[in-house]
């Protein structure tokens, strides 16, 4: 898994520009216009056109937190899964309440989350994507080496 996510970091830094990346520059682009109240330019006499463009920018939006959401999960999903935190988890549960034991896994896992979430959005605004990609890349197969050599 270390192998993986360290080349795959690596490999979308390598793809990845200079500059900001496409998506921040749209973002940052709508921003600017509902600052100037322009969030759509409507053609009042080509109708449907527009509405069409519209519909299929709001389905591009749609795919794309579909896409984000599904790497989140994936990425979550299987980093914890067979993880010690969750083989304790799962003796915890046995031992005690479990409805309890799912809350506070649920809400300990939202803070920790939640916390990695706002880190790296403060993290971003002062380093590029690439170097955060590149410096990744390089702890994931850093760790990869160490894991093999000293073992579990």
């Amino acid at each position: 898994m270390f192998v993986y996510f360290g080349l795959r970091l690596l490999k979308d830094a390598h793809e990845m520009g200079t500059g900001p990346s496409d998506e921040l520059q749209e973002v940052e682009e709508e921003l600017i216009k509902k600052k100037e109240g322009e969030e759509f330019d409507t053609d009042i006499e080509g109708g449907g056109d527009e509405k069409k463009k519209i519909a299929a920018k709001e389905a591009s939006k749609i795919n794309e937190h579909l896409k984000v959401f599904t790497q989140a999960f994936t990425l979550t999903f299987l980093a914890e899964w067979g993880d010690r935190s969750q083989i304790a988890t799962i003796a915890f549960a046995a031992s005690q309440n479990p409805y309890g034991v799912v809350v506070g896994g649920l809400v300990g896992h939202f803070a920790c989350t939640g916390l990695a979430v706002i880190g790296g959005r403060m993290l971003a605004a002062k380093i590029s994507e690439r170097t955060v990609a590149i410096v990744g890349g390089i702890l994931f197969l850093c760790f990869a080496v160490h894991s093999f050599m000293v073992g579990p």
